[in-house]
């Protein structure tokens, strides 16, 4: 495998292609104007075959908001094989590589949207925590406020909703990306796209706005994103999607951070039972289709503020990304042996200390556990994390958190 990075004279077509043939986008302007916007956001792998690019991976730079604190972040955008690269480790070897150069750039972290359960484990990345879908009929919402007439916004105003999503109200786990391409290319994909939002800002900024896919008459609706400053802001939104129920029956919609959705509609088991198997059906589903792997764990932990005694032991970590890359890069994952301290603040040094108990761990595990996506005790059941029961349970009580959330679509 020769990797190298995208070249837009040289690729393009190429790239094109490759997102067509795996059913990700049609031919035609709108998605390929999306794509080389894409392409512009953040840093794109390729690998060729026969002289041409067959395979690629896209990264970009941002943030995770771990409890108050922000970690130096890089989301994998696509990862993407065409008809004849499949089953040669090009995806696994260009995501390693993708991965270790944004970490060796200060990205403590990396986080994807998986396709399958499994692939991405292989490179060191651990399933977050469940998101719930929740799809309603708007006329359900139940919310003490009235909306005002929203603004109409479009893909023009992509820079606007862009610094809305990231100027959004916060919680454990959420994450933003610094481009507003990024945004701008979800805004662009399609002509079922379309938002209402909020310009009240002190200088007119967007502050608070609902992105949707979806048309015909009746729906369904798809909100794919929601942002919001302050709970009236969100009262609002929530306001402001009831007044489509006059005419749409459907609105899909990831439930916000900190939310409980059903909080907010009328009779949600009775409208479950009469919608049940309809098109327009009222029901919750939850999915863990995110995941994530801490490159720099020194970084993670300084960043570390948890409200329990001083916990202090060794950690064996175990990385199996080293077996995918190449010797030319420096990073290699995180493998070894460390001290950690976790308390109101919290480390870690190389090394083992005899006197304490160890904690043996994937590096995916290990991830999970201070995300706070599953306690200690849990993880030792189904993933790769094992160690003394007082330890376990030492660890549940140090890492008892917000659960994590994205926030955004990775």
């Amino acid at each position: 495998m020769q990797p190298r990075f995208y070249d837009p004279e040289r690729d393009k077509e190429a790239i094109y292609r490759i997102f067509r043939e795996v059913g990700w986008a049609q031919a035609g302007k709108p998605q390929e104007e999306a794509m080389d916007i894409l392409l512009e956001a953040g840093r794109t792998h390729v690998v060729d075959v026969h002289g041409e690019a067959e395979g690629l991976v896209i990264t970009a730079m941002g943030d995770l908001q771990y409890l108050k604190q922000r970690v130096p972040f890089a989301s994998i955008l696509s990862v993407c094989t065409s008809r004849v690269a499949r089953k040669h480790g090009i995806a696994g070897r260009l995501t390693a590589r993708a991965v270790a150069i944004d970490a060796m750039e200060g990205a403590a972290m990396s986080g994807l949207g998986m396709f399958e359960q499994g692939f991405y484990n292989s490179l060191g990345f651990g399933t977050g925590a469940y998101v719930h879908y929740i799809s309603f009929d708007p006329a359900q919402l139940r919310v003490d406020v009235k909306a005002r007439s929203p603004h109409r916004i479009t893909a023009k105003d992509a820079e606007q909703a862009h610094a809305s999503r990231c100027s959004r109200m916060r919680y454990h786990g959420s994450v933003n990306l610094n481009s507003y391409q990024i945004t701008s290319t979800e805004m662009r994909w399609d002509s079922k796209r379309f938002g209402l939002g909020y310009y009240d800002g002190p200088g007119g900024e967007l502050t608070h706005h609902i992105w949707f896919s979806g048309e015909g008459p009746h729906g369904p609706y798809h909100a794919k994103w929601i942002a919001y400053q302050t709970p009236a802001q969100f009262k609002e939104l929530i306001a402001l999607m009831r007044s489509l129920g006059d005419q749409i029956r459907q609105v899909t919609i990831l439930e916000p951070p900190g939310i409980q959705f059903q909080d907010l509609l009328a009779q949600p088991f009775r409208w479950r039972q009469i919608t049940e198997s309809s098109p327009y059906e009222s029901i919750t589903k939850a999915s863990a289709f995110w995941q994530m792997r801490i490159n720099d764990l020194f970084a993670c932990l300084e960043a570390t503020r948890l409200r329990c005694q001083p916990l202090r032991f060794n950690l064996r970590l175990s990385d199996p990304i080293g077996a995918y890359l190449d010797g030319d890069l420096e990073w290699r994952g995180i493998a070894g042996d460390y001290v950690v301290t976790l308390g109101a603040t919290s480390g870690a040094t190389l090394g083992q200390d005899s006197d304490l108990p160890t904690l043996s761990a994937s590096v995916g595990a290990f991830t999970r556990l201070w995300l706070g996506a599953l306690p200690a005790t849990s993880l030792a059941i189904t993933d790769d994390l094992s160690g003394p029961a007082d330890l376990l349970e030492q660890l549940d009580w140090a890492f008892r958190l917000p659960t994590p959330d994205p926030d955004w679509d990775l």
